[in-house]
């Protein structure tokens, strides 16, 4: 495969203000980030590139009122379509039934499939995940309900301890406190396990989620220490891969966790970080959300019909 494509997804990641008394992200300690773009992932307002990395600004607003929220956003990131403006609105959490229609016909992974590519969605799920959804108790987010509407299998205990998935703790220990028999890992090595699975892959992709529950106050890690997380994920990530071939993408749905005033969403743009192969090709093609599944499937149409 001469194109690849590993997209990272952080839920509630934005571009905030350069100043760690009010941005976590800023006030985390972040040496892969740093390195990468000689500064901190804040204060952008055009397009940055620094040493073999792209940031994008990107727009989750979409002419649309209100906060962007997470079900309309996840669904106008995977589908290219705007989301709100179709619903009227900004919708959170999970997706409706008429976001649900826009993402069986329309998502990334289907359209990746179509082309002929190899697909994954690299997280990892429990018994009692399946469980709850068959009882009612929860129902499946964007990404995890797009990759079931492709035919994308869901990768599950045993993948994790064979390190063939990444639980979305990063670190095992959820599913360790619950008795599975899961080895005990570092961020760093969670991002080393998800470029060992997307290696394999044309498209994989990895939702990681904590970012937004803890600008919510709804787990009790601070943001900037899960900031750290994925910045020590990342760091595995591009220490593993083969940059020559591969697109690393990192990108969001909304903003929150950049601004620590408030526990709400924002306004603020979202930063599209885009390392190694392709990021120039991908990133002149995005400025907002619904630009990124476009730009991923287009960049990668042309390697997968050459075969």
């Amino acid at each position: 495969m001469t194109r690849q494509a590993l997209l990272l997804f952080i839920d509630g990641l934005g571009l905030g203000a350069d100043d760690p008394a009010v941005n976590p992200v800023v006030a985390a300690h972040t040496p892969c980030l740093d390195a990468l773009l000689g500064r901190k992932l804040a204060g952008l307002t055009a397009r940055f590139e620094h040493d073999g990395a792209l940031v994008v600004p990107t727009d989750a607003t979409l002419g649309v009122g209100g906060l962007p929220q997470s079900a309309t956003g996840q669904t106008a990131l995977l589908t290219g379509l705007n989301a709100p403006q179709v619903v009227g609105r900004h919708i959170t959490a999970y997706p409706t039934k008429t976001l649900r229609g826009l993402l069986t016909d329309h998502n990334l992974f289907s359209r990746v499939k179509a082309l002929g590519g190899t697909v994954a969605l690299a997280n990892a799920y429990t018994d009692e995940y399946f469980a709850r959804v068959e009882a009612g108790e929860m129902r499946h987010a964007a990404i995890t309900f797009s990759a079931l509407a492709a035919g994308i299998p869901l990768r599950g205990v045993e993948d994790l301890q064979q390190g063939r998935a990444v639980f979305h703790d990063l670190t095992n220990a959820r599913p360790r406190s619950w008795g599975y028999d899961v080895p005990a890992i570092t961020p760093h090595q969670a991002g080393k396990n998800l470029a060992g699975i997307a290696a394999g892959c044309h498209l994989t992709v990895f939702e990681f989620f904590l970012t937004d529950l803890s600008a919510h106050h709804r787990i009790d890690q601070p943001p900037a220490a899960v900031v750290t997380m994925v910045d020590a994920l990342l760091a595995g990530v591009l220490e593993t891969t083969d940059l020559s071939t591969m697109l690393v993408m990192l990108t969001s749905d909304h903003g929150n966790i950049e601004d620590g005033r408030v526990d709400t969403h924002t306004r603020n743009p979202i930063p599209t970080l885009l390392v190694g192969h392709g990021r120039r090709d991908v990133g002149e093609r995005i400025t907002a959300l619904t630009d990124i599944t476009p730009a991923l499937v287009g960049w990668l149409a042309e390697a997968i019909a050459r075969g």
